[in-house]
């Protein structure tokens, strides 16, 4: 029953807030907030939230990822990754002005070919211990576009479902591998570069064609976020259209993480396509209401995923 969430190029998120950010002077911070930042922790976070078994993996090393790995065991978190001699990055995001956010984003380290070899041997390992994988997040430098695609099909070729939260190339290439991902989230843009269309999100017949590309052929699962209005689903043969309440925002950053979160939840609990698609939906809504970003409050799923329809279309 254990999930593994994959997150390849992991951070240390640093947030500085301020009343007001003065350029080319001194900006004094008296509260930092230090997190073990990517999509694929988000993911391992809210899954420990809701008490499910869940294995963080990817890549760390120095001195930060030294910091990030005991990040983890201070909250709880399982963590196994492959060590690499490069630094792990940081990730500086500035609160200030009344709602402004300024990021300083590190690139983070370059993999060599004996780093990727490193890790997918170390992957293949981890794969006899779990269930079901999630894979999140941008590749960093020096692994080739094609790194989930392998990675998907070492995941089918011991059995265990992959599911991919990815963009741009590292996307493109997993969906003209042999071994599809058994899940994909793209957003309205990425859907849109993906088939070569553009997407209105709120025109769902035409939507659902555009789901039936056959450049998606062999996906088990296309999920695409609808904002507020929920998400459309393209599982199999079949469409969905799951709508949510209105709710109060706080911070609806790592929102798309937490309902992959959900997704993978679910799955895992042989959960029908219909409460996959609520458990999704309310991950996702319940990490909005917090300050914190990958953190859901277990206590409310319940009155949260009732509230959640979901309709075949």
């Amino acid at each position: 029953m254990t999930i593994l969430a994959v997150t390849m190029n992991p951070s240390i998120d640093v947030q500085y807030p301020l009343e007001h950010l003065t350029i080319d002077d001194v900006n004094r911070v008296t509260t930092v907030r230090k997190t073990a930042g990517g999509k694929g922790l988000n993911v391992a976070r809210v899954l420990h939230c809701l008490q499910h078994p869940v294995l963080a993996t990817g890549v760390l090393g120095g001195f930060f990822g030294q910091y990030l790995s005991a990040r983890l065991q201070k909250d709880g978190i399982d963590g196994d990754f492959a060590q690499i001699d490069g630094e792990t990055r940081s990730c500086i995001a500035i609160l200030h002005d009344d709602g402004k956010q300024t990021e300083v984003l590190e690139k983070g380290p370059t993999l060599s070919s004996a780093d990727a070899a490193k890790f997918l041997d170390h992957y293949k390992q981890l794969l006899q211990k779990v269930d079901l994988v999630t894979i999140s997040g941008s590749l960093p430098g020096g692994l080739p576009t094609d790194f989930y695609a392998q990675m998907v099909a070492l995941g089918h070729a011991a059995g265990v479902p992959v599911f991919l939260d990815a963009s741009g190339a590292a996307l493109e290439a997993a969906l003209k591998a042999p071994e599809k991902p058994d899940l994909i989230k793209p957003n309205d843009s990425e859907l849109g570069a993906l088939i070569g269309e553009t997407v209105d999100r709120k025109n769902l017949p035409q939507l659902a064609k555009q789901l039936a590309n056959p450049v998606l052929d062999g996906v088990s699962w296309v999920v695409v976020s609808l904002g507020s209005a929920g998400a459309f689903a393209k599982h199999d043969e079949d469409y969905y259209a799951a709508k949510i309440p209105k709710i109060n925002v706080v911070n609806p950053v790592g929102s798309g993480d937490s309902t992959l979160a959900g997704l993978a939840y679910a799955t895992d609990r042989h959960e029908s396509t219909e409460d996959t698609l609520r458990s999704a939906m309310t991950c996702g809504m319940l990490n909005t209401m917090e300050a914190k970003t990958g953190y859901v409050d277990k206590s409310k799923f319940d009155e949260y995923f009732a509230k959640v329809t979901v309709e075949k279309q």
